[in-house]
This record gives structure tokens, sequence and C-alpha cells, in this order.
């Protein structure tokens, strides 16, 4: 038995979880290329390696012949007979062949296919291992800035966050454990390339999926998700469970869960609203914490018209418009808000038409009179469409000595 094969090959397999099956490949390539470069060819060359014991056998097989023509390929019955004492003309005989006998080149180059082998190996094993990973939250630990980009250390390899998937405002030491999100892994030469992201919604809701026991088994769903980020995201949940309250499982115990979600993007705001398969309502809870007075909402074209108190209306649509936008994401409609006094200027409009009702709406539309859209622009309140332009950050909005707060379920640092 091989011992010292044995024990390397095992130390191998746990630290860099290649199989045996694929150290013994290379051993076998190896020794192939060794006979190649000590004979000239090994066209004839066999091996054989058991993989209980480790031990293993170089053989070459040559036809018996009376006057050898190549030494590589033939041998003679007299040479041949030394060996089996049955071997006959024409019949193969296998010759074995001494591996210590090789010269310093063809050892060396036996040892560079090994290596060759098992650092190719130890690539794909990583790059599978972060590919199953992949649209997954892992946590690294940063490394360095490489000009604008961080290098993160996930373990086994480095991934990339790039300047355009990092947080404005955010900044790190090296050192420090963040989480991630892995947006692609690449398999390159020179091993996988892992791109991650700090910005993408999914890393919200991923590191939800972890916190919350209910999301995990399945109690809880994350229909919707919006986020802009380093500034608030908003996420519309809904429950499989009557019993089971969403929203609160989502916020926790004196807001356990979500706190520490919020801690870990660094005091990001994240508002939590009930899903409703009707679209009105849905509308309503997603422009929270704003009172609706009426929603008209359009299934067909993705559009929704919405009426507000008028000191209503700088809340509903949020400092540089930031509510009414992650609203219109997360609904994936197209919100167009007035405040009660401009809906009234509209020819033809009624509030008393378009009061808020769960199931019902009136089919009217507004009237809108000429020159109203203009003025409505340069007040600054224009329609709100699910885009992902920009992000804005806004804590609280102060208007007239009104200090608007998040409710309930958007937490603050």
């Amino acid at each position: 038995m091989n011992k010292e094969l044995m024990e390397a090959l095992d130390i191998l397999e746990k630290e860099k979880d290649i199989p045996k099956e694929t150290l013994f490949e290379a051993i076998e390539n190896s020794l192939i290329t060794a006979c190649k470069n000590h004979f000239g060819k090994a066209d004839n060359i066999k091996v054989e390696i058991d993989k209980e014991t480790c031990d293993f056998l170089c053989y070459a097989e040559k036809e018996v012949v009376e006057e050898v023509e190549d030494e590589v390929l033939q041998i003679s019955l007299e040479d041949a007979r030394e060996i089996s004492q049955r071997a006959q003309l024409g019949e193969l005989l296998h010759v074995e062949i001494k591996s210590k006998e090789f010269g310093r080149i063809a050892t060396q180059n036996a040892k560079n296919v090994i290596l060759q082998k098992i650092r190719e190996e130890e690539r794909s094993v990583i790059y599978n291992q972060y590919y199953e990973k992949e649209k997954d939250v892992v946590t690294g630990i940063v490394q360095r800035y490489i000009g604008r980009n961080i290098s993160i250390n996930l373990g086994k390899a480095d991934a990339i966050l790039n300047e355009s998937e990092q947080v404005r405002g955010e900044h790190f030491r090296p050192t420090e454990r963040i989480k991630v999100y892995i947006l692609e892994v690449k398999n390159t030469p020179k091993g996988p390339r892992i791109l991650v992201s700090r910005t993408h919604p999914e890393l919200v809701k991923r590191l939800f999926e972890a916190e919350v026991t209910e999301i995990k088994d399945g109690t809880v769903e994350i229909m919707s998700i919006a986020r802009e980020a380093g500034s608030r995201t908003k996420l519309a949940v809904r429950s499989t469970n009557p019993n089971v309250d969403a929203v609160g499982a989502c916020v926790g115990i004196n807001g356990a869960r979500v706190n520490s979600i919020v801690d870990e993007l660094r005091g990001e705001k994240i508002d939590i609203v009930n899903w409703d398969e009707n679209p009105g309502n849905l509308i309503q809870n997603a422009l929270s914490p704003a009172k609706i007075v009426a929603v008209f909402a359009d299934p067909d074209e993705k559009t929704a018209k919405v009426v507000v108190p008028d000191y209503q209306l700088s809340l509903a649509i949020g400092k540089e418009g930031q509510n009414a936008r992650l609203a219109a994401r997360l609904t994936g409609y197209k919100i167009d808000i007035k405040s009660e006094t401009q809906a009234k200027d509209a020819v033809g409009f009624r509030v008393e038409d378009y009061v808020y009702d769960d199931d019902e709406y009136d089919d009217e539309t507004y009237e809108e009179e000429a020159g109203y859209e203009e003025e409505y622009v340069e007040d600054g309140y224009d329609t709100f469409e699910a885009s992902d332009d920009g992000e804005y950050a806004g804590d609280e909005y102060e208007e007239e000595g009104i200090v608007y707060e998040d409710d309930e379920y958007a937490i603050e640092e």
C-alpha cells in the first residue's frame, strides 16, 4: 500500500473538495506524459491504479518479434522470454516501466501535469460552489479598494463590488463584514469572476427570507418590492394563513426583525404594507402613510388616478417624489396624484363618484380642464411611473409646521 500517496490524496480531497477520481486521473495522465517525454511516444503506454491501496503500475504493450525495429513498440523474443517463458512471436507483452528511471525533465513535466489538473479542478469546484449561490446573499469581508471598486473576500474566492452597485454614501473599512447579493458568476481562465451588489432590491428580499421564519416556511409571501438604495424600500407582503399577520410577522416584536435588516442596510427606511389583489386597495396601501380620498384604477391600461386631501398632497408625493415613485414601482401602475382642490377644478369631476371602494370603481374618468396639466407640472407634481431613475434620500417631510414621521411599519434609525 502506498500510504504517502493515499494521505496526500485525502488531504487534497478535504481541503480543496477535489474528488479522488479526478486526482487518480491526473496521476494517470502525468505518468503517460512522463513516458512520452522519456521514450518519445506513449501510444502503447497503459497505467493501472488500485484505488483502494493507491498502488500503481505503468507498463508498455510491446509486440514480440524476431528482429526489433522500434524499441518502444517491439521486443525481441529472447528478451520477452526473460519476462515470460510463454512468450510467443506476434503476441503483445506487458513490459513494466519503472517510474524511478525517468529523467529529471520527464519527472518535472509529470509533476506539472498533476499541479495543473489540481488548479483547474480547484477553480471548477469554486465556480460550481458560487454558481449555486447566484441570486443569493452571502457574507463577505472587505479587503481593499481597487480604484472606486471594492474587493470582497467570500471565503474561497474574491468578489468585486463595482461602483455602480454600491449604495451612495456607504463607506467600508478593511476587515469589515458585510452582506452582498451575488449578481453573476463568470468562469474565466483565471478562475471564477464574481460580481456582487448592495443596491439590488433582491438583497432586501433575501434578508427578509433569512430573518423571518414565516417567509422561509411559505406562510408569508413577498409579492412585490421597490427600492431606492440607501434611502427607502417598500415591501408588499401577504399571508397564506388567515391567523398570521403578514406585516406583523415581518416587523417582529418591537420591530426586532426589521430592525436587524435596517442595521445591515445602514439605516435605510423600510415600509411594509399588505398586498391586495384589488388594485385600488393595493395602491392605497402603497401610498401609506398618506390618507386617500378616492382611487380610480384601470387594470387594462395599468393607470390609476388618486385623490388625496389638500394637506396630504405633499406627503403622498413624498420628498422629491419618492413616496409616489416607489408606490408606482411596487404596484406596477402609473399613478396620477391630485389634491381635492385640483380634482374639483377638473371639469365634470365629483368626489362622490370616486369614493374609494374595495371592489367597485366608477367608470367615469377625470375630464381635465385646459391648461391644468401645465400648471400641475409647474407646481412640481407630475405623474409618477414605475421607473428606476435616480436615488433620493429623505427621512421626513416638513410642511407648514407639520412633520411627517414614518408610520409604525416604517423604521427609522
